[in-house]
C-alpha cells in the first residue's frame, strides 16, 4: 500500500520516510518508530492507519546515523538500535519529526510513536507547536520530562508487567500531568503492541489501538 519518499528537515538534512494513505485522506498522521528502525512492523501500522481514513508518514530516524536500517526483534538488534540512536542529536530527532509533519501538508497533524518514538511523540507535543494530537505507546523516559508542559492533547499508554518503564515512572507522568489520558494494561509488557515481538499482547493492542484511534479523531 505505502511507498518510500524522501523528506528534507530544516537544517537540510535529507531522510527517508514510508508513506501511506493519500493527501486527500480526512486526517494526517506522522507514526515513529520503536528502536528497531522503519521495519515490516512499523509500515504494517502505517498501512493500518491508511486503512483508517490517514494520511501516514514514518520518517526513517536512524538515517542521520546509518541508512536503510531495518533491525528484528532479538536482544542483537535492539543494542544495535539503541547504538544507532546514541548517535543522534535529540534535537536533530526531532528536526526529522517534524520534516514528516510538514511533508503531510497540513495545519492539523497528529503524532503516534512506539518504543522510543513514543517518547519522540512526547517530545513532539512539549517541544513544538507542530502537532494537535500526540499518542505515545511504551515511550520510555517520559518520567525524566514529565512536568514539560504538552502543547496539544496527549494520551500515552503503558503495560503494567513493562521491564523497561517501572510503573513508579507511569504514577509519576499522572502525578505530573494530570489533565492528559493514561493507560495502563495489565499483564502487558513492554511492546505489547507489537505481533512480531514475544510480548505482544492482542487484547492490550487492540483496546489501546480503539482508544488511540478515538482520541486521534476527536482531536485531529
Amino acid at each position: 500500500m505505502g511507498r518510500t519518499v524522501t523528506l528534507v528537515a530544516r537544517d537540510g538534512h535529507s531522510l527517508s520516510a514510508y508513506e501511506a494513505g493519500f493527501a486527500d485522506s480526512p486526517r494526517a498522521l506522522v507514526v515513529l518508530q520503536e528502536i528497531f528502525g522503519v521495519n515490516h512492523h512499523i509500515r504494517a501500522v502505517c498501512d493500518g492507519f491508511a486503512e483508517a481514513g490517514y494520511h501516514v508518514v514514518a520518517p526513517a530516524l536512524f538515517d542521520r546515523a546509518e541508512r536503510d536500517v531495518e533491525l528484528g526483534y532479538t536482544p542483537p538488534e535492539g543494542q544495535r538500535g539503541m547504538q544507532l540512536r546514541s548517535r543522534i542529536a535529540a534535537e536533530a530527532t526531532l528536526a526529522d519529526v517534524l520534516a514528516a509533519a510538514d511533508h503531510l501538508g497540513r495545519e492539523s497533524v497528529g503524532v503516534i510513536g512506539y518504543c522510543w518514538g513514543g517518547a519522540l511523540a512526547w517530545a513532539g507535543a512539549t517541544q513544538s507547536t507542530r502537532f494537535k494530537a500526540a499518542v505515545g505507546w511504551y515511550g520510555g523516559g517520559i518520567a525524566a520530562t514529565a512536568t514539560a508542559h504538552p502543547n496539544c492533547p496527549v494520551q500515552l499508554h503503558f503495560g503494567a508487567l513493562d521491564d523497561h518503564i517501572p510503573l513508579s515512572d507511569v504514577e509519576a507522568i499522572r502525578t505530573a500531568q494530570p489533565g492528559i489520558e493514561v493507560f495502563v494494561y495489565e499483564g502487558a509488557g513492554h511492546g505489547f503492541g507489537c505481533n512480531e515481538r514475544p510480548s505482544y499482547d492482542a487484547r492490550a493492542t487492540a483496546l489501546a489501538q480503539e482508544r488511540s484511534l478515538a482520541f486521534l479523531q476527536h482531536n485531529l
